[in-house]
């Protein structure tokens, strides 16, 4: 495949002219960034091409090339854009397609190699073989390769028509490459998996009114219909866009084509036990007494909502919530905050789910939240990381907060922390300043050492800490005086004696 043609050189180049954008944002993940100059160049050199009987070149936009994205690459960098005045960004690479907050963008998804008829060959084999109907999932970066799987899957229901005619099969869309901040901008529609046109084959007199969308994909499906009633059949690799599948369609079968191996993957139990370790994850976040809301994105449309409906999920749980803004998250980073039980990912649905195994705090999901700390809720199996499905979700009714809580970490009865004791102080620092008090009036007669107990808050905990930084225990005002360091390198500094 061409270079232009799997950059969509011209495609681009249209969409930046017909909006008429004069500073654009090229956006690569890290495994594109060794062409993002032939990009570039590609680019300027079909956006300066003069007009049929005009010297004038068709636009004069300036490009900015981003890497090294403020947070996941699948996400567009609003961020980073803003720091160029970009009006427009053109994500390349694997994209969540999150709706942005105040910049459009233009998604690029590549198009990965594959095997039209080796992949339409398993799926009609498989498929024939489970008895139920089909649904096609896959990840963007193999939506250009649908047409042709649609007409190599013609060929075989042709050699197999008069045994096997009841299969059914139904394709998922991309449900748009043009990622708008709000309804009011007029961006053009486009649908990238048949060559840009819909899909025409399905039969029109059939009630197609049930329609879902995931992960940038979109389908229909009979009315009356549920996609748990469907085999799902992925086709790409085993990565986040997946996993968001099988957490939510974990009652369906699901089967998937490894695209770069040629083959078809049965066993997904790998994948499925995903599951469990979330369920342990929302048991063991119950037992928090101070929860981390860590904004993992400030691009997607609505994380602002969704920080503050979980600082008052948190508070409401009659525990105490603190926000932290870190950039991409690693254990080191979030070691700094050990008084921290759990925290909160608040990003987009593909990068949700950290494996807080090397954390020292397990890490959940905004949807694991309100399971975790709506007293009642029960989980039913049901699984979202979307933002708009856990905004729109109603809290559960809550049970009566004076009862004890039973928690499977400690096998008994504990009764949750009830941080708003008596009057509240109108003053913020003042009331800091009374539980650090507090807390360091919390001492033994006897030892002199401050009683083992959990902090309800953070200034609680810093206070029962044995170290708590420099400090200087001196009455005298003036400055010590300086000293001179060792000068040189650590393998031999300049005042050592080389032997």
């Amino acid at each position: 495949m061409d270079f232009e043609n799997y950059y969509e050189i011209s495609l681009v180049a249209d969409f930046i002219i017909a909006h008429n954008f004069s500073r654009v944002a090229l956006q690569f993940p890290d495994e594109l960034l060794k062409d993002s100059r032939k990009v570039v160049s590609a680019l300027r050199q079909e956006l300066h091409r003069p007009l049929q009987n005009s010297d004038e070149s068709r636009a004069t936009a300036k490009l900015y090339v981003m890497a090294d994205t403020t947070y996941g690459s699948c996400c567009v960098d609003e961020v980073g854009a803003a720091h160029v005045k970009a009006d427009c960004i053109i994500h390349y690479g694997h994209s969540c397609l999150s709706p942005t907050t105040t910049i459009p963008a233009f998604c690029v998804f590549g198009k990965a190699p594959l095997k039209a008829s080796n992949c339409a060959e398993s799926l009609y084999n498989y498929g024939v073989k489970s008895g139920k109907p089909v649904l096609v999932l896959f990840g963007l970066e193999y939506a250009h390769g649908m047409p042709d799987i649609k007409e190599a899957l013609n060929v075989e229901a042709m050699r197999f028509h008069d045994s096997n005619s009841g299969f059914q099969i139904h394709f998922a869309n991309v449900t748009n490459s043009v990622i708008t901040p709000s309804a009011s901008m007029k961006l053009e529609n486009r649908h990238l998996m048949l060559n840009g046109e819909q899909d025409n084959n399905e039969d029109s007199s059939q009630k197609t009114d049930t329609k879902f969308r995931l992960g940038g994909l979109g389908w229909s499906l009979p009315e009356g219909h549920r996609t748990e009633d469907y085999l799902l059949f992925w086709i790409g690799l085993d990565n986040s866009a997946f996993s968001n599948f099988i957490l939510t369609f974990n009652s369906c079968e699901i089967v998937r084509y490894d695209a770069i191996e040629g083959c078809l993957k049965t066993d997904v139990s790998q994948q499925a036990k995903i599951l469990k370790r979330r369920y342990y994850l929302v048991e063991k976040a119950k037992d928090a007494n101070m929860v981390g809301i860590l904004v993992g994105t400030l691009g997607v449309a609505g994380y602002l909502d969704m920080i503050h409906q979980m600082t008052e999920l948190v508070t409401r749980a009659g525990k105490k919530a603190y926000t932290f803004l870190m950039g991409k998250p690693n254990p080191a980073k979030l070691a700094n905050f050990p008084e921290c039980d759990v925290f909160i990912y608040v990003s987009c649905a593909q990068t949700a789910l950290l494996d807080s195994k090397e954390f020292l705090a397990p890490i959940i999901t905004p949807f694991e939240a309100l399971i975790a700390f709506n007293r009642g809720s029960q989980w039913t199996g049901a699984y979202s990381m979307e933002f708009q499905d856990v905004i729109a979700s109603q809290p559960a009714e809550v049970e009566d907060e004076t009862e004890s809580r039973f928690s499977f970490f400690q096998g008994g009865y504990v009764e949750d922390f009830k941080l708003q004791e008596g009057k509240e102080e109108k003053d913020a620092v003042l009331s800091l300043v009374n539980v650090t008090e507090k807390a360091l009036l919390l001492q033994n007669k006897e030892t002199e050492l401050l009683s083992r107990r959990d902090a309800k808050s953070g200034a609680e905990f810093f206070a029962a800490r044995s170290y708590q930084g420099l400090e200087i225990h001196s009455s005298d005002s003036f400055p010590e005086p300086f000293l001179i360091g060792r000068t040189g390198k650590a393998s031999g500094y300049e005042d050592e004696q080389i032997s």
